[in-house]
C-alpha cells in the first residue's frame, strides 16, 4: 500500500493526502490532539478567527437531530492577537498544513485580519467563511450575495499571496455562479459546502431546542445536497474544490472526490469519533491499492454521467 501516492494539490497549496479537519470542529487543534495523531492529517482548518474575541451565542448552541446536528455556536474564537499568541506555538509544532478560517462583519475587517495573519509563517492558506452577517448591509449574509461574495475575494486576495480559499454557502440557488465569481477575482479554490439552515422544536414547551432559534445543520443528513453542489461547480466552474458535508468515513469520501473534489473537510464526524481522519486516510489507501490508482488525485472528476 505504499506505492499509492496521496498527494493532491488545491491551485498552488499541495497537501500530503486529501483529508482536511473542519473549521470549528476541532478547535484550534489541541483539543484533539491527545486522541488522534494530527501529523497524520493532510490538513487542520482552524476555528474561525476574528478581528476581536467573540463570545458568540447563549446556549443552547449545539443540539443532535436525525442523522445530523444543529449549530449555533456564533463565532465564538479569542480573536487574532490571542490566537497569534496562544494558539500559533501549539500549531508550529504539528507536521500538517495549515489553513486559517477568517470571519468578520465587515470586508475591511477581512482584510485587517487577512493582513495580520498573512505574516505567520505557519499559516499556509486562508480559508474565507463568507457566511458572516453583513452589519453594514442591514444583517443579510454576504455568502447569499454573489456582488458581496466577488468583492471580498478581490480584497482579500490583494491582503495575501497565500492561497486563498472561499467557503461558499449551500443556502443559494446556483452555487457555481458564487465558485465562478470565486475565480474570476483570484480565489485558489473553493470549500463547499458551509452548513444548511435548519431548527428543531421541543414539542412539550414549544420552544426551539437552540437558544438562536436556527443554526447550522451538519452531518449525514446533508451529504446528498453537499454532493450535489460539489457537482455542479465541478461541472461549471474549472476551479479546485473541497468538498464538505456528512463524511463519516472513506467511501463518503471517496465519493465527494469522485464527483469533483481534489480534497476534503471532516466535521461533525470528529465528534463521533475523533480518530476519523487517520481511518478515512488509511480507507482511501486501500481502495486506491483496490482499484489500481497508483495517485488518489487521478480520483477527482473521474465520475462518468
Amino acid at each position: 500500500m505504499s506505492q499509492v501516492d496521496l498527494k493532491v494539490k488545491i491551485g498552488r497549496l499541495e497537501l500530503k493526502n486529501p483529508v482536511l479537519l473542519a473549521s470549528g470542529t476541532v478547535g484550534y487543534g489541541n483539543e484533539i490532539s491527545s486522541f488522534t495523531d494530527l501529523g497524520k492529517i493532510g490538513g487542520i482548518v482552524t476555528k474561525s478567527v476574528s478581528l476581536k474575541p467573540r463570545k458568540g451565542n447563549p446556549p443552547q448552541r449545539i443540539v443532535e437531530t436525525p442523522s445530523g446536528m444543529l449549530n449555533a455556536i456564533g463565532l465564538a474564537n479569542v480573536g487574532v492577537e490571542a490566537f497569534i499568541k496562544e494558539k500559533i506555538p501549539f500549531l508550529k509544532k504539528i507536521n500538517t498544513t495549515l489553513i486559517c478560517n477568517i470571519a468578520a462583519s465587515t470586508i475591511e475587517e477581512y482584510v485587517e485580519c487577512t493582513k495580520i495573519l498573512d505574516e505567520q509563517e505557519t499559516i499556509k492558506a486562508f480559508e474565507i467563511n463568507v457566511s458572516c452577517p453583513n452589519v453594514k448591509e442591514g444583517g443579510l449574509e454576504f455568502g447569499n450575495d454573489v456582488k458581496a461574495v466577488g468583492r471580498i475575494t478581490e480584497k482579500v486576495r490583494a491582503a495575501t499571496k497565500k492561497p486563498l480559499i472561499i467557503k461558499l454557502s449551500p443556502n443559494v440557488s446556483r452555487i457555481a455562479d458564487f465558485a465562478e465569481v470565486v475565480k474570476k477575482e483570484g480565489g485558489d479554490a473553493v470549500s463547499a459546502i458551509n452548513t444548511l439552515v435548519g431548527t428543531s422544536f421541543n414539542v412539550w414547551n414549544r420552544k426551539p431546542k437552540i437558544f438562536n432559534i436556527t443554526g447550522g445543520l451538519s452531518g449525514p443528513a446533508i451529504k446528498p445536497i453537499a454532493l450535489a453542489k460539489v457537482l455542479e461547480i465541478s461541472r461549471n466552474v474549472d476551479i479546485p474544490i473541497i468538498g464538505i458535508g456528512g463524511i463519516m468515513n472513506w467511501m463518503d469520501a471517496a465519493e465527494f472526490m469522485i464527483c469533483g473534489a481534489s480534497a476534503v473537510q471532516i466535521g461533525t464526524v470528529n465528534f463521533v469519533n475523533p480518530n476519523a481522519g487517520t481511518e478515512i486516510i488509511d480507507g482511501l489507501k486501500e481502495y486506491c491499492v483496490k482499484t489500481s490508482l497508483n495517485k488518489i488525485s487521478d480520483l477527482t472528476a473521474s465520475y462518468q454521467i
